[in-house]
């Protein structure tokens, strides 16, 4: 049954609106580990290294589809709840155009710049030309994999979630059947792995640009349209937060890659790798219901609804300490099981990821309520406190952490400086939230 966003949204109905997105980036997350188990156990622990070294750089390049489509879908959601969905249309394909425009250019770049790249991080030799491998053929489907992201948020604009959960999937199941048959079939290696990740984004970047170009159902069509510097300037400022925090992920990343290779060697690296991956997993619970609910907060503040606002944030409230509780147990119970299916075939790599996701999955206790702040605000069209929680969060905390922790702590101070970080950030928006609470009267 379709949910409209201007209904009441009880408790059941919000979990209902928000489980497609929930499920959607669960299962993003989860194709993306493909890659992943297929490099590890069919071609090797130095390209599954390189894997998990350059893909950092790939994320932070595909960040722009996370602020077109976060910031976009904000502005749209509250055009529509104005009552205007003619601007809303034409709003919505301004910002799937410029994406499009801007992913070409930073292939380009990134095509031309990559192996610099790689070396000024860090890496040489067999890890560095399988760093160039994998990066330049999933670097060429860089504007699709924009749009996929893009997408994700729209067709929640669009009261179309289950529809952008059926692309998600269909993108995802391409990645492991190519997956399947590439790597561990015929053979072709490291090709093999990236190729079926870009084939599979190009499944979930077009397939939406047909279905929003054609005559459709949802609220959203693609239409004629002229650039709205204004607009274009709002959504990239309600966007920073989520373009912030997957550049500051992805050079936060880094940081932990050059720490680890300064106190383990590449073993850390691979570690790593592998607690990133369940990592993704875990935390596209808290984004997917973040990313969900957003389109109604922006619907109801537009629309000066503000009891229901009062409802939505006490519903989630609950509904993002719940998570994380589930999180964390899920985490203690199947940090072993999960660590195997990436590196049984090494016992002392498998010790070093097991001892450290232990420490690691108490991170989850408190995430979720930094990802909701800061989910939360870019709702409200407010980029600046969203764009501050995401940065403390994903960057300055962090960095600070990884950097610090270490000399008190050792190796063990890299796994706890991500719990520290991820408290710190919880006390932020809890205060942003309350300091905040009157202006907005949720």
């Amino acid at each position: 049954m379709k949910i409209g966003l201007s209904e009441h949204f009880t408790l059941k109905k919000i979990l209902r609106f928000t489980l497609p997105s929930v499920i959607m980036m669960i299962f993003t997350s989860v194709y993306g580990v493909v890659d992943g188990f297929f490099v590890s156990n069919f071609v090797g622990k130095t390209p599954f290294t390189a894997v998990n070294f350059i893909m950092p750089f790939l994320m932070l390049l595909g960040a722009a589809g996370f602020m077109f489509g976060t910031g976009g879908c904000a502005l749209i959601a509250k055009t529509m709840g104005e009552g205007n969905l003619i601007k809303a249309k034409r709003l919505f394909s301004m910002f799937v155009y410029v994406s499009i425009a801007v992913g070409v250019v930073i292939a380009v770049l990134g095509f031309i710049f990559l192996r610099s790249i790689a070396v000024a991080l860090g890496a040489e030799g067999e890890m560095l030309e399988n760093c160039i491998i994998y990066g330049r053929i999933n670097l060429i489907a860089i504007p699709v994999y924009i749009l996929q992201f893009e997408f994700q948020s729209f067709f929640v604009a669009a009261e179309k979630p289950q529809l952008g959960l059926s692309v998600t999937i269909a993108a995802g199941v391409t990645n492991m059947v190519l997956d399947l048959l590439l790597v561990a079939v015929f053979h072709f290696g490291l090709r093999g792995a990236a190729a079926a990740t870009a084939l599979s984004q190009c499944v979930g970047g077009v397939i939406p640009l047909i279905y929003f170009s054609r005559r459709n159902s949802s609220r959203l069509r693609l239409t004629k349209t002229s650039l709205d510097l204004g607009a274009l300037l709002k959504c990239c400022t309600n966007g920073s937060s989520e373009l912030l925090t997957n550049i500051s992920l992805s050079v936060v990343n880094m940081l932990y890659n050059a720490q680890l290779i300064k106190y383990v060697g590449n073993d850390g690296v691979a570690a790593y790798g592998v607690i990133m991956y369940v990592n993704l997993i875990f935390l596209s619970a808290f984004i997917g219901y973040s990313s969900g609910a957003a389109p109604v907060f922006s619907y109801n503040y537009g629309a000066q609804n503000n009891k229901e606002l009062k409802s939505l944030l006490k519903n989630s409230v609950g509904i993002i300490s719940v998570f994380a509780v589930l999180m964390f147990v899920f985490a203690e119970i199947l940090g072993k099981p999960l660590a195997l299916i990436f590196v049984s075939y090494d016992k002392d790599l498998l010790d070093l990821t097991v001892k450290a996701f232990k420490i690691y999955s108490f991170s989850f206790l408190f995430a979720g309520v930094g990802i909701f702040g800061s989910s939360f605000f870019t709702a409200l069209n407010n980029g600046l406190v969203s764009a501050s929680i995401s940065f403390l969060r994903t960057f300055l905390y962090q960095a600070a952490a990884v950097l610090v922790f270490p000399l008190i702590f050792g190796i063990n101070g890299i796994w706890i400086s991500i719990v520290a970080a991820e408290l710190a950030a919880a006390m932020t928006a809890i205060g942003f939230i309350a300091a905040l609470r009157k202006k907005y009267d949720y």
